[in-house]
């Protein structure tokens, strides 16, 4: 039986409370509890851009994780997921904090 798989493309927009409140290591742990792969990194305007592999029902609810929850002490602005399609297999084996 074929698993389908949902590719997104995420990029995460957020103030500068988001600075040093350890988001990557958060959505990285969040990642993996949901058996994602992909990876997350900073960009040099303060934003962080990932990538999440996995099945569809699991991206949806890291989706709505990295709108509503994201780390403890993050605030969210804005989350805005792009490029979203199906994929047969993962690109990733696991998920990364890319630098």
């Amino acid at each position: 039986m074929r698993r389908e798989l949902l590719l997104a493309i995420c990029h995460q927009f957020y103030s500068a409370l988001f600075q040093g409140v350890f988001f990557r290591k958060y959505t990285q742990k969040r990642g993996k509890e949901l058996g994602l792969k992909g990876w997350c990194m900073n960009t040099s305007n303060g934003t962080v851009v990932g990538r999440l592999e996995g099945e569809k029902s699991q991206v949806e609810e890291m989706k709505q994780w990295l709108r509503h929850t994201g780390s403890p002490q993050s605030r969210i602005d804005k989350a805005e997921f792009r490029n979203e399609k199906e994929i047969s297999q993962p690109s990733f084996s696991n998920f990364e904090i890319r630098k």
